[in-house]
């Protein structure tokens, strides 16, 4: 049952025909997912931050939002702070390189700096696979080359989209299974936090 109190929580089915409603504005899109990471800052302000400017992004409608998940940070520097990680998965009118600039763009805007490799920064937007495109292009490959191997990118990504498949490398719930219990059980849902799906 709907309800005008805008306090309330919206019914699942409301959400659901927010998300159809709004997705049919989009003439032909194409299904995309995208990962968030940030370790440094406010970290959940950050990621909810950057929901919120990609779904204000035309051309864009994000159809789901995974549970944030917390990480050591893997590779660069020692003594990082650990990383909040989540997964959103959209339609998209964009083409590839043009969600790229956009999810440059989004960094840009929480102070992402470039210095270090796999050094700490306030945001991470990747895009993780594009439907039906393949690039090697050095600026953008696709799909990710690197996401099957990491998970904290496949557990927050299996919670956005159980059915969610990479492309070249198959199902998400398998991949991840693939990495093992100790790879799984590094990556912590943290429960009493969320990020929220923009109305």
């Amino acid at each position: 049952m709907s309800t005008s109190d805008p306090t309330a929580s919206p019914t699942t089915f409301d959400l659901e025909r927010r998300v159809d409603c709004a997705d049919s504005t989009l003439h032909n899109p194409r299904h995309a997912v995208i990962a968030l990471g940030s370790n440094l800052g406010n970290r959940l302000e950050t990621l909810q931050g950057a929901v919120d400017a990609l779904e204000d992004t035309p051309g864009v409608r994000i159809t789901s939002v995974s549970a944030v998940f917390e990480t050591e940070a893997v590779g660069g520097p020692g003594e990082q702070p650990n990383y909040y990680n989540a997964v959103v998965v959209l339609r998209t009118t964009l083409p590839p390189s043009s969600l790229l600039e956009r999810a440059n763009a989004v960094e840009d805007a929480f102070g992402r700096v470039r210095t270090v490799r796999w050094g700490a920064r306030t945001l991470d937007v990747d895009i993780l696979a594009y439907e039906g495109v393949t690039s090697d292009d050095p600026q953008l490959l696709l799909p990710h080359p690197r996401a099957h191997e990491r998970a904290f990118v496949l557990a927050p990504w299996l919670d956005a989209e159980p059915d969610g498949e990479l492309p070249g490398h198959g199902r998400v719930a398998d991949l991840l299974k693939g990495l093992g219990e100790e790879a799984g059980d590094a990556v912590r849902r943290r429960e009493d936090i969320q990020l929220r799906l923009p109305e």
